[in-house]
């Protein structure tokens, strides 16, 4: 590490002052800082090292943070963060109190945005632009954004507004033909094809030079952002016509990893006073192999072995909640054939692979649209399968319109499997799925289902498959009890929760994984001469009011869940009580009104008081 090139970066201002030879030199250096902290913290790493050429050769040439570089999904980011004063901070990348794994404006000037969710760069980017305009300022504007989350339909209403406008802006295409998981449809397929097509760059250079020896009038034409929807350019350039009739100049695909061509291409974009598109083709998991070998794995991943690539992590054996939800789920398959399975770009995070590999016909992928998923699934609900909607809690959260209108409003038979519900843990604020709650609770016929363990969640998806309207299946991230699975599961009945242990003092009322943490919380108030009654509730949405007016006759109800308090679980209890006019004592624990940050799960549970140890701790003082 000595004389490192990256040593002496304290800002991108620096860049300015090196070589393309030596920014090469510094890519090198900056991959492996990435690959080494990322090997203990965990992270995402292969779309981090395929983007590091871009981001050296966007702050090589702008002036950050007068300029503005955005992220869309922060997930390439690293490289930006060690270079504009985050170096000796990156060792603590996404651990509890460190560095953010994505881009944090409160905490660094040169973050625009809190990008955590995809699709959303470009239309940040359009304010920010308007607003430069508005003021009269040189300000340049670029946003990075991936080939999947450019396939998102807020990304394509963004362009369609940049077009009409002619806004002059960068958008860089970092094309890459990964997301979570291999990209899919008609926009992956469309930059396949300019990616092989031979003959782009010289059919427009060479019609550009044509256009340009006719003088002025000639040139006129090259104005690709004012010329764009001429029926000539639909003729001459097919290949680029999805962007050109939007009124976006497109450049033929560069290599991503070329700085000095890079640098051309993006100087050449600031020239042209209008909105660019600069079509980078990159590899994801650059310079690492395992990354380059298996990219979907280290999209997101714990801390690994650096030299073979392997997780660090032992497992106990139990299987995740996914795990349990997979399985589940390939037995529902095989006994109905009207089970089919829809996800936004998540087949590999959401545990699908085994059931596109067994059921491929019935398995529907439809990259990064949430809002498109949820609609479909009612479509196919329509036409009399029974689809389910595999997605993460934080990005269901897309799709509440669809969820109202297209799900509940006609009673839609569709089942919601609501994965990294609660805290996520190291990915932060942008991910915790703490909201599902709030949001599905509010909506008439929305029934919701929060299971506990591996059994409970296999007898939850049964139980919302027999049962006709939309129902949500809520289970967090990471390994369960450690429970076994059924060999049948159960059919819940509707709106009745379970007591796991029986107590006399106080009634704790817990939801989904909640209830291990109660049960450890009730043993330790036990050895202080507490009797505690712990309720599975099972379903937050119909309510147990017969369970809540059973709670009532001890002296403390407590309400334990893994959301946010303000219109959860909790309320829903008080909202019982208060209709019953049951007057007891009562204690919600839950997460409170403020953004959580990155950290381990318990680490993060322990300081809100939700572990066992806070909770009791809680509890005691509230009967005190």
């Amino acid at each position: 590490m000595a004389n490192r090139i990256l040593d002496s970066i304290e800002s991108p201002d620096a860049l300015k002052l090196l070589t393309d030879d030596e920014l090469a030199i510094l890519a090198e250096e900056i991959r492996e800082e990435i690959l080494r902290t990322t090997s203990e913290t965990g992270g995402h790493v292969a779309s981090s090292l395929g983007a590091v050429e871009i981001i050296l050769a966007v702050h090589s040439l702008i002036d950050s943070p007068k300029d503005r570089f955005l992220f869309d999904v922060g997930h390439q980011s690293y490289a930006h963060m060690l270079l504009t004063g985050r170096r000796d901070e990156f060792k603590t990348l996404r651990q509890y109190k460190g560095l953010s794994g994505f881009p944090k404006p409160s905490s660094n000037p040169h973050d625009v945005h809190p990008s955590g969710h995809a699709s959303d760069s470009l239309s940040v980017a359009c304010g920010i632009a308007r607003a430069r305009d508005l003021s009269g300022s040189d300000q340049k504007v670029v946003a990075l954004i991936g080939d999947a989350s450019l396939a998102g339909g807020m990304a394509f209403e963004a362009l369609n507004d940049i077009g009409q406008a002619q806004t002059p802006m960068v958008i860089i295409l970092n094309d890459n033909e990964m997301a979570i998981s291999r990209n899919v449809g008609a926009m992956a397929r469309h930059l396949g094809a300019i990616r092989v097509s031979s003959n782009y760059r010289k059919s427009r250079d060479g019609i550009q030079e044509r256009l340009e020896s006719f003088g002025n009038a000639g040139k006129a034409l090259v104005k690709m952002g004012k010329t764009a929807k001429e029926s000539v350019k639909q003729l001459i350039l097919p290949d680029s016509m999805l962007f050109e009739s939007l009124g976006i100049i497109c450049t033929p695909p560069i290599d991503g990893h070329n700085i000095p061509a890079l640098k051309h291409a993006i100087e050449d974009a600031f020239a042209a006073n209008a909105p660019v598109l600069v079509h980078v083709i990159t590899k994801k998991g650059k310079g690492y192999e395992p990354a380059e070998q298996n990219p979907s794995k280290f999209h997101g991943v714990g801390s690994y072995d650096l030299a073979t690539g392997q997780s660090k992590k032992k497992s106990s054996g139990a299987l995740t909640y996914t795990q349990a939800f997979t399985k589940a789920l390939q037995h529902e398959a095989e006994v109905d054939d009207s089970v089919v399975v829809v996800t936004a770009a998540m087949t590999d995070g959401t545990g699908l692979a085994q059931f596109a590999d067994t059921h491929p016909e019935r398995f529907f992928d439809v990259g990064i649209a949430e809002e498109h998923a949820v609609a479909m699934a009612s479509g196919l609900a329509m036409g009399g399968k029974k689809p389910v909607v595999a997605l993460y809690s934080t990005f269901m959260q897309r799709a509440l319109d669809q969820l109202i209108i297209n799900t509940a409003l006609p009673q839609a038979n569709v089942v919601f499997a609501i994965d990294r519900a609660g805290l996520v843990g190291d990915d932060g604020p942008t991910h915790h799925g703490v909201f599902d709650l709030v949001y599905a609770r509010m909506v008439p016929h929305v029934r919701i289902l929060a299971p506990s363990n591996e059994p409970e969640l296999a007898s939850a998806l049964h139980t919302a498959l027999a049962l006709d309207g939309p129902i949500l299946v809520r289970y967090p991230r990471g390994e369960a009890p450690g429970m076994d699975m059924p060999a049948e599961p159960e059919l819940f009945e509707e709106g009745v929760s379970k007591e796991v242990r029986a107590g006399s003092d106080v009634a704790i009322l817990a939801f989904g994984r909640m209830v291990n943490y109660a049960l450890d919380a009730a043993e330790l108030l036990n050895e202080q001469g507490i009797s505690a009654r712990v309720v599975d509730m099972r379903w937050v949405k119909p309510i147990d009011k017969d369970a809540i007016r059973m709670a009532a006759d001890t002296k403390l109800v407590v309400t334990i869940e893994d959301g946010v308090i303000i219109g959860g679980a909790c309320e829903a209890v008080h909202e019982v009580l208060g209709e019953e006019g049951l007057k007891v004592d009562t204690l919600s624990l839950g997460l409170p009104d403020e953004f959580i940050e990155q950290g381990k799960v318990d680490l993060l549970f322990a300081d809100l008081g939700l572990d066992a140890q806070g909770i009791a701790r809680q509890i005691q003082e509230k009967l005190s």
